[in-house]
């Protein structure tokens, strides 16, 4: 249950009886303002961190009607490297941290049945709840860390003959263990966007830590309501799952999996019809260049919309 202890930050009792605070959360923002206006309502008793990789008037005037501290790093850091900037800053060092996407909203018992779940068993690294957009549609929360042999597979459309093995969950809305963040440090900030959380999962994951879904938390996430370009999004995705192959499983498991999506678009480009016809060749167009060189060109771009 919750309680307060002598005016100060709100506690629960774990299983083990011990006394835990409330987790700080930290919203990466970038532009849409209304939307943060609607992740920050329910949000009135956290402390709450957020960096603004915009630089914008509108998010730092939000940021000070709620309350919550606001941090303008001067440049798009991206959703690592804006993490790390806020974790640098701590409000409440020691807690557990709530990242919290700036186009999702959750409820304060959701953040409690996630902290719960946190701490429920030990090494448990990260907690997150079934997410839903506006319109009830469930999400894929939780997915297999990416290997090569999943592509390859792919290719040859024998995908569901590969065992997932481990899985992480999505960062969107994703409860970490301060212990868990202290052993296995901050966010590797080479990943720009996607991915990152991903790679701090797995490396939480090899330390002997793990990650869950707490399911019977749910939050609503509108997901990419921060961004209204598509081929963005994919050439941003794809760049941080080339960033993890590499780290991962290095060069050649990285071009094991690039030339398995080239090969594989192939006939796909051929036999299919309308939009799934663009969009295999879009997709290995993509990875025929490279993500990482196309996401270069797109990060000295303007963002539009």
């Amino acid at each position: 249950m919750l309680a307060t202890m002598g005016g100060a930050a709100p506690v629960w009792a774990d299983a083990a009886g011990v006394q835990r605070s409330r987790p700080e959360v930290v919203i990466v923002a970038y532009g849409a303002p209304a939307l943060l206006r609607e992740a920050l309502g329910p949000l009135g008793d956290f402390a709450v961190t957020i960096v603004d990789n915009s630089s914008s008037p509108d998010i730092a005037a939000i940021a000070d009607e709620a309350g919550a501290t606001y941090w303008d790093p001067g440049d798009n850091l991206g959703f690592g490297g804006g993490v790390n900037h806020a974790l640098a800053r701590r409000r409440t060092p020691g807690s557990d941290v709530l990242l919290l996407n700036p186009d999702a909203v959750v409820e304060p018992e959701t953040i409690a049945r996630m902290q719960r779940a946190l701490h429920a068993g030990p090494r448990i690294a990260t907690v997150g709840p079934r997410q839903a957009d506006p319109d009830g549609h469930p999400a894929q929360v939780e997915w297999p860390y990416p290997r090569p042999a999943h592509f390859v597979a792919d290719a040859v459309k024998l995908g569901r003959l590969v065992p997932t093995g481990p899985t992480y969950v999505i960062g969107s809305v994703l409860m970490i263990r301060a212990d868990a963040l202290a052993e296995v440090g901050l966010f590797d900030d080479d990943f720009f966007l996607y991915a990152e959380e991903a790679d701090w999962e797995y490396r939480a994951h090899r330390a002997g830590w793990r990650n869950v879904v707490a399911q019977d938390a749910a939050a609503l996430h509108v997901g990419a309501g921060t961004s209204s370009d598509p081929v963005r999004r994919e050439v941003f995705l794809q760049a941080g799952m080339e960033r993890y192959l590499r780290k991962h499983h290095g060069v050649v498991g990285w071009q094991l999996a690039r030339w398995s999506v080239v090969v594989g678009s192939l006939p796909r480009s051929v036999f299919l019809r309308g939009e799934r016809r663009a969009a295999a060749r879009a997709r290995g167009a993509l990875f025929a260049r490279g993500p990482v060189k196309v996401e270069a060109a797109y990060r000295a771009r303007p963002v539009a919309g």
